[in-house]
């Protein structure tokens, strides 16, 4: 199969391109860099072939030839769109929306979107996919605003997927510290202790990056009967954990680190998830991570780079500050353009 990712050079683009190339599928990048700076560590000795683009520049005949977008880059999360929300809906509403456009025009049969169980915002007990979205931020109300667009334009020639991810986790050549455990695991080894504002008591699923490459992988080998349209949770029930869950699970992983917690927090986001659906649609995926495992494998990471304070509070690995770095600077507009060298 002949694919296209883009946000091959992001946290998690970059564990799934090379799980693709080893499957034997051709597969090209698109990326528009804005986080180059952002390598902990040699990932994987094979990468695609990256285009330096941004996904609001590409045209229909960028898509041609190619049996499946996976579409992965969009800012990334809840900071990066209060700081420029009008420009989150351009990209993550707007932009996505045409790109699946575009690859409707070009021929593309399958396009893959990564959504996000943000969607579900504030909700008692247990949602899935049949649950109503109660989005509370502009980067969850982009998700929900593109599920609603591109399932329009699915027919006998386009199936779109669309994959709710947990909150990711775990090791990533270009990693990411602003997620929940994979910060929480940068603070018990820089200052062996963590200690949260707040009581814990909000619910979080969390599921691994390769996990997450995983489903994709299970989408894209999947009849096209069985994924048509369809919108699937990416997780585990296994894998709904307390933020004090997460926070107590890496500190047991992490020798010597003490976690405080303090009172509950105006931050009323919580929701557990089910899974049935994504069992029963990909009978071949399975979560083979969890946060006990996710913890240890960071920990021997941090361990091997010999990882310091700077690099983990640095803004390579953190998206709110790398943008507000690159908008500082001038080196992108007010639109998130890149501005040209003088």
């Amino acid at each position: 199969m002949r694919i296209l990712v883009t946000g091959t050079e992001g946290y998690l683009g970059s564990l799934l391109a090379p799980t693709l190339l080893s499957d034997g599928h051709a597969v090209s990048g698109v990326d528009t860099g804005y986080y180059k700076q952002g390598w902990l560590y040699h990932g994987s000795p094979r990468t695609p072939e990256t285009i330096a683009k941004d996904v609001r520049h590409l045209e229909a005949q960028d898509l041609e030839g190619f049996d499946a977008v996976v579409h992965m880059a969009e800012l990334s999360n809840d900071p990066v769109g209060d700081l420029i929300g009008d420009v989150t809906y351009d990209i993550n509403h707007h932009g996505s929306v045409r790109l699946a456009r575009l690859a409707k025009e070009a021929g593309v049969e399958r396009f893959v979107y990564m959504s996000s169980c943000s969607v579900y915002g504030v909700a008692d007990g247990t949602v899935d996919e049949t649950s109503p979205t109660n989005p509370q931020t502009a980067y969850a109300r982009c998700k929900a605003l593109v599920e609603r667009d591109v399932t329009a334009m699915a027919d006998d020639g386009f199936s779109p997927t669309f994959l709710r991810n947990s909150t990711a986790f775990g090791a990533s050549p270009r990693m990411r510290f602003d997620i929940v455990l994979n910060n929480l695991a940068g603070l018990a080894w820089t200052e062996k202790k963590i200690a949260m504002t707040s009581d814990g008591t909000p619910w979080r699923p969390l599921v691994h990056g390769l996990d997450i490459a995983q489903a994709i992988r299970e989408v894209l080998a999947a009849p096209r009967s069985a994924i048509h349209a369809q919108v699937l949770n990416v997780g585990s029930d296994e894998n709904n954990y307390t933020v004090r869950e997460i926070a107590e699970t890496v500190a047991d992983e992490f020798p010597g680190c003490d976690v405080t917690f303090g009172p509950p927090s105006a931050d009323n986001r919580s929701y557990r998830v089910g899974f049935d659906k994504i069992g029963a649609v990909l009978p071949g995926f399975e979560c083979r991570w969890d946060a006990r495992k996710g913890a240890a494998q960071l920990r021997e990471i941090f361990e091997r780079i010999d990882l310091d304070q700077a690099t983990f509070t640095g803004r390579g690995h953190t998206r709110l500050a790398q943008i507000q770095h690159l908008m500082r600077t001038g080196q992108v507009d007010h639109e998130l353009f890149w501005t040209v060298a003088p």
